[in-house]
């Protein structure tokens, strides 16, 4: 199975221009698609709606979308008819398996009157696998500050933490009620994988969060309501590999989080270091599935 993770900036590359085509071309292939910064209505990406398009350029592929900023900007037409539209800005997962279930998350935000805060999320993706249900979580975490992303890191780890308290969306004796379903659900997958902007770097606090204390011998202590770094997993040292730049400074800000079980399945993971579509890199993982 192939994944790969981008933030595309909606669509604007290094020559500045918002080009979808390019984005398509650079995440082809991928079994499972996780974008972020994806724009529906806005001037910057041309009032488009960029859901629409990157869901036409992959029409083979099951999709949802996860706004954290949702702005009604409905018009008006000729006869008076409301034009119902929203202008949104969020994370995009593309798979060529089915989307079993989905559930949406806001995250944690900080008020702010200097630095920009936008309202972050993460769209949880549950799709069949061979090892059984697997949930995608597709994330983009807040640019402010280690202090404002603590808060998120911990909604994301309640949110492993607690699937299996919480049931499927709709659970409970179906068959007895008129919540019978036509597909039933799977059972809250154990295995998880968190892909997207973390916006953190892998010498920070916030990275200790999600993957552990570093161990007196060597390594992570990553206990299993923690994550592993599938850079890491495939053999990279964790200081290593650039996937954007903070004020000209180059940084890994970009992963993909697996639950530990995972991380033995990690053949490869990689850096497209000629993608120009953005200003991040996409980050792809190949993962033994069979």
């Amino acid at each position: 199975m192939n994944l790969v993770t981008y933030n595309i900036q909606f669509g604007r590359g290094r020559d500045r221009v918002v080009d979808l085509d390019r984005i398509a071309r650079e995440v082809s292939g991928a079994d499972i698609i996780c974008l972020q910064e994806v724009d529906r209505h806005f001037a910057r990406s041309g009032g488009d709606d960029q859901v629409a398009r990157l869901m036409e350029r992959f029409p083979d592929y099951h999709a949802e979308y996860g706004p954290g900023l949702n702005l009604p900007c409905d018009a008006v037409a000729d006869d008076g008819r409301i034009i119902h539209r929203r202008r949104q800005f969020g994370n995009l997962t593309l798979t060529r398996q089915p989307i079993r279930y989905i559930r949406h998350h806001l995250l944690p935000k900080y008020a702010s009157t200097g630095p920009i805060s936008i309202q972050r999320s993460a769209l949880e993706c549950a799709i069949d696998s061979p090892l059984g249900p697997l949930r995608i979580v597709n994330t983009h975490l807040t640019h402010l500050s280690g202090a404002t992303r603590a808060p998120q890191i911990e909604a994301l780890k309640r949110l492993h933490l607690d699937a299996r308290i919480e049931g499927e969306p709709v659970c409970g004796n179906l068959e007895q009620s008129y919540w019978k379903l036509e597909d039933p659900l799977p059972a809250p997958p154990a295995l998880t994988i968190m892909a997207g902007d973390f916006n953190l770097e892998p010498d920070s606090p916030e990275y200790t969060m999600i993957v552990g204390p570093c161990s007196d011998y060597g390594g992570r202590i990553t206990n299993p309501a923690l994550f592993a770094d599938a850079w890491v997993a495939a053999g990279h040292d964790e200081l290593d590999g650039i996937t954007a730049d903070v004020r000209g400074r180059p940084v890994r800000l970009d992963y993909v989080f697996l639950s530990p079980e995972l991380a033995p399945r990690v053949e490869q993971c990689r850096i497209d270091d000629d993608a120009c579509g953005s200003d991040h890199q996409p980050v792809w993982l190949t993962l033994d599935l069979g």
